[in-house]
């Protein structure tokens, strides 16, 4: 075997034993997160981490004087402990029934999230940190609320998006052909872009039926997976106009957090507003 053949493998490896750590843990996590009222503080403090970590990485990205990231990195307990406990109160994890009421406090969450945003990047001055602080607080505090309501669509919605980049990813190296979007991704293709999508559409159908997540979602695993591909390639973009490879190295193999879950935070966001919109 040559050396670039064997760095390869070797990457692969990484980042294969990577991808198994982070999905276990995931799963753990969310498990937990409604299953009782000391998990679901678990899951919610291991979210408000994740968003924590991913808020760095945004300011280190950008340049922004630490102790601006370490001011919105506190500022994310707003959304992920305060308003979700207020709202959506870990004593009452995992409601016996899903109803549109319960959700309707998400509204005014997002409000007071995006208000939030706006004064701390108009306070540090950099607009480009406000909008991070959104970026990162709306999805975390959506996949919080999602765990609350129904564990399983969270699941559901977790597999499609691995899904999606495991065939992504296989269907990219093994058939290749025309790129996705060179000047922004150049390793991505065409023939990933279609394999992730048929991947997410077939796995998601089959764990929907499993998990019971009903019409729509039994359906969408094909239009999420190109969410999260528009969501990769949003957070690529980013990178390329900044100059930087990788969010971060705290994943092995993998980059930053915001290297790995670029693609499930639009997902976690609009899986919840889908779900808000058919129980209204």
């Amino acid at each position: 075997m040559t050396e670039p053949a064997e760095k390869a493998a070797s990457d692969l490896t990484t980042r294969f034993a990577a991808a198994v750590v982070m999905i276990a843990v995931a799963s753990i996590a969310i498990y937990m997160g409604g299953a009782s009222e000391i998990g679901a503080w678990v899951f919610r403090v291991l979210v408000a981490a994740a968003a924590g970590v991913m808020l760095y990485e945004w300011g280190q990205m950008h340049g922004v004087p630490r102790w601006w990231t370490y001011i919105g990195i506190a500022l994310l307990a707003v959304p992920t402990l305060v308003l979700a406990e207020l709202y959506f109160p870990g004593a009452d994890s995992s409601p016996a029934e899903l109803d549109y009421d319960l959700l309707v406090p998400a509204w005014k969450c997002f409000g007071i999230i995006a208000a939030i945003g706006l004064v701390y990047g108009v306070f540090s001055r950099r607009l480009s940190l406000g909008w991070g602080y959104v970026y990162v607080a709306i999805p975390a505090f959506s996949l919080i609320v999602l765990d609350w309501i129904w564990l399983e669509l969270v699941f559901w919605l977790m597999v499609v998006v691995w899904s999606t980049d495991i065939f992504a990813y296989f269907a990219g190296r093994g058939i290749g052909g025309p790129k996705l979007a060179p000047r922004i991704s150049p390793n991505k293709t065409w023939a990933g872009l279609l394999g992730g999508m048929a991947g997410a559409m077939v796995v998601g159908a089959l764990f929907g039926l499993a998990f019971e997540v009903g019409i729509p979602f039994l359906f969408l695993g094909a239009p999420l997976a190109l969410l999260a591909q528009v969501g990769d390639l949003y957070e690529s973009s980013v990178k390329r106009r900044l100059g930087v490879k990788d969010s971060g190295a705290i994943l092995p193999g993998h980059g930053g957090v915001l290297d790995r879950v670029d693609g499930l935070l639009p997902v976690t966001v609009v899986v919840l507003l889908i779900l808000m919109a058919t129980l209204g």
